[in-house]
């Protein structure tokens, strides 16, 4: 089943476009995820209903766990696009040891503001966004009578009065914001960039610029929590809905040394806590990992008060599995859902083309079915992690050449071929039992 389809409404070339490229390279797509969105009806009116808390003032802890191949990456995307409908502002953070550790939380933040993007901006949008804040708050001032001369005085009266929570832990977050308002009043280009990129936790920053804004040193672990707290503050006063934080990958815990692997677990632990206690009003926070990071001994289960937190039921059918539950369980593809998803991307493309109906003449549903099961089959068998590679050879092998060669039948014309220099690690392991190097399938 998908959430939504070609025929189901108009679809811009643009979008159209924007997935059929990312499905070409063999990649998740950025937007356009309701167009081939499988298996995920079920999770979408739950999800909806968080939001809509979330936008209320609510905060909203969710995980999400699935063999490697089974979407979580997809799952988070789509779940952004729905975010973004709603004005959420959306930041994805892929968690490793050496770039971004679980256990850092002030590089945790600083990836956020990197990767942090709104339904009008494009990663990083943290200083669109506090321009927009700063002009609603001299619309509040306008609105409430101030004139020309009162502006300043008043827009410091309602910025300190909305910080007021925040200033609590984080003062340093409000003091940055007055002197990035000083800078850019003043003209001063090259320190209002600065104190923003400090506002952004990246370490550093000029010491003159820091001087400037009235700040000291840098982020650290525990005032990243309150730096969160403020652009939560700022984001809604803003204008936005909310904030969706996805850390992805979390399943690389398990195999950092076990002294970091403790203290990001405890990390987990302590976000999932502020979460709960309603600290991050407009906060949604999302992970993702697989069942052995969920249920192994090297994963949470290693603190009991992580597991505790994170226990769900998973022992029923999984047609029934609960989707307001904490943590959610990805069904993963069969060869029914591989070859369902490879129609919907074969009526995407052909909505676009001029010879529409050559091509679904041609890569016909028998077809579909059959490169599904070839791919599949150089795949080990191993169906669940097939959807990229299969809709790489979709898309740029077969529909491309049926589009532009009249004469090309996939039949007659395509073997499948898949060189161990395309795949994925996991896709790679999943073949070697196949074959040494490469594998031709002649397809019936």
């Amino acid at each position: 089943m998908r959430t939504d389809s070609p025929g189901s409404g108009p679809v811009s070339a643009a979008r159209r476009r924007g997935v059929l490229d990312a499905l070409r390279r063999g990649a998740v797509p950025e937007n356009g995820l309701d167009l081939l969105a499988t298996g995920l009806d079920h999770f979408g009116t739950a999800l909806d209903g968080e939001l809509d808390a979330v936008r209320s003032g609510s905060s909203v802890f969710k995980a999400v766990r699935g063999e490697y191949g089974s979407g979580k990456t997809f799952f988070a995307r789509w779940l952004g696009e729905r975010a973004k409908r709603r004005n959420f502002a959306v930041a994805e953070i892929q968690i490793s040891e050496t770039e971004t550790p679980l256990h850092r939380l002030e590089t945790v933040y600083r990836r956020l503001t990197e990767r942090l993007a709104t339904p009008g901006f494009p990663p990083s949008a943290l200083r669109p966004v506090v321009d927009s804040w700063f002009y609603a708050l001299e619309e509040d001032a306008l609105a409430a009578g101030a004139t020309e001369e009162e502006l300043p005085r008043r827009v410091e009266q309602l910025m300190t009065a909305r910080l007021t929570e925040v200033s609590r832990h984080a003062p340093s977050f409000a003091t940055a914001l007055r002197g990035y308002r000083a800078a850019v009043e003043a003209g001063d280009e090259g320190t209002a960039s600065a104190v923003m990129a400090w506002l952004g936790g990246q370490p550093h920053v000029a010491a003159a610029a820091r001087r400037t804004a009235g700040v000291r040193g840098d982020l650290d672990h525990f005032g990243a929590l309150g730096f969160l707290q403020g652009l939560l503050t700022v984001l809604r006063d803003s204008g936005h809905s909310g904030l969706l934080v996805v850390l992805d990958e979390v399943e690389t815990l398990q195999r950092v040394r076990s002294d970091a692997r403790d203290k990001a677990l405890n990390a987990l632990r302590q976000l999932i806590d502020e979460v709960h206690s309603g600290r991050f009003p407009g906060l949604y926070l999302l992970i993702t990992g697989t069942p052995a990071f969920f249920d192994g001994r090297q994963g949470v289960q290693r603190l009991a008060p992580l597991a505790q937190r994170l226990a769900t039921d998973f022992s029923t059918d999984p047609r029934f599995d609960n989707p307001r539950a904490v943590q959610l369980r990805l069904p993963g593809f069969g060869q029914d859902s591989l070859i369902d998803l490879g129609r919907t991307i074969r009526d995407l493309y052909a909505s676009g083309s001029s010879a529409s109906t050559h091509i679904t003449d041609v890569v016909d549903d028998a077809y579909v079915a059959d490169l599904a099961k070839a791919v599949g089959g150089a795949l080990g068998g191993k169906v669940g992690i097939a959807p990229r590679l299969f809709l790489k050879k979709l898309v740029g092998d077969v529909l491309d050449r049926v589009d532009q060669f009249e004469d090309f039948d996939p039949r007659r014309h395509y073997a499948l071929t898949v060189n161990a220099a395309e795949l994925t690690e996991v896709e790679r392991n999943a073949a070697a039992a196949d074959r040494a190097d490469d594998v031709e399938l002649d397809l019936p």
